[in-house]
């Protein structure tokens, strides 16, 4: 490649790595306004390559970091490009399912506090009793064995199998993992998982028969939800629109 489109190429990606730096950053804010994570535990992530991928640094409480606090690391934990540490749940977790399924370029894992609540149960399964539901119908994997923390490779590896291909897993008695090919389509289903699971928690508590839903009528919702194209990128654009105007400062750089 001749040198002037080498700098090119490399200008390029330098802009990539900044716009998801951002992102990651407005999704960790979003997480925190909604009440998804836990402390400054939980962990989200967005691989650039094969073996380089972006992730939060630990420590920072998620209302307060920005895009500076997003590191770059490869596949050996190695921190490449920004001034932090990577916790080893994170870690570990993230490399797995990074390594182990492409579409999932962005892998947000979070202790939410309704999803979790379901995985809390034995037997946990999300229902079919809404048209938020139907969006997830089929793409959750359910983890049956809570093994402790996921800080080392196997607990990872065996995390990452639970998904079985799916974007979605929910770990017993710890929370869930939401996959997607962007940033933005990741924490919109991120977010619809959590009211689909609150839906369901606060229709259990009313301690009457739940209405359960066709599988044909699931079937053709989620062909619905399926055919609205952009819609999670655009929702989750609308909800970066809510942080430029209230927290501007998450877009800040080093």
């Amino acid at each position: 490649m001749p040198a002037e489109n080498h700098k090119v190429a490399q200008l390029g990606e330098a802009a990539d790595v900044r716009r998801h730096r951002i992102e990651l950053a407005a999704a960790l804010r979003l997480a925190a306004k909604f009440g998804f994570n836990e402390a400054i535990d939980n962990h989200f992530s967005f691989a650039l390559d094969d073996d380089r991928f972006l992730i939060n640094g630990y420590g920072k409480h998620w209302s307060m970091l920005t895009a500076a606090d997003v590191l770059l690391i490869d596949g050996d934990g190695k921190v490449l490009d920004g001034e932090g540490v990577v916790e080893a749940t994170a870690f570990h977790i993230h490399r797995a399912v990074h390594r182990r399924y492409a579409h999932a370029r962005a892998v947000m894992h979070t202790h939410m506090p309704y999803t979790t609540a379901i995985a809390c149960c034995e037997g946990g399964r999300l229902l079919p009793i809404s048209q938020t539901y139907c969006l997830f119908h089929d793409r959750i994997g359910y983890d049956e064995n809570y093994n402790g923390m996921g800080n080392h490779a196997q607990e990872g590896d065996r995390i990452a199998s639970v998904m079985a291909g799916r974007p979605v897993a929910l770990l017993a008695s710890h929370g869930p993992i939401v996959t997607g090919p962007t940033i933005g389509q990741a924490f919109s289903w991120l977010y619809y998982l959590e009211r689909a699971a609150e839906l369901q928690v606060l229709a259990e508590g009313r301690n009457q028969k739940l209405k359960l839903l066709s599988d044909e009528v699931v079937q053709v919702t989620q062909a619905a939800w399926d055919g609205d194209i952009g819609h999670h990128d655009r929702h989750f654009a609308a909800l970066m629109a809510i942080l430029d105007k209230e927290q501007p400062e998450y877009r800040e750089l080093r």
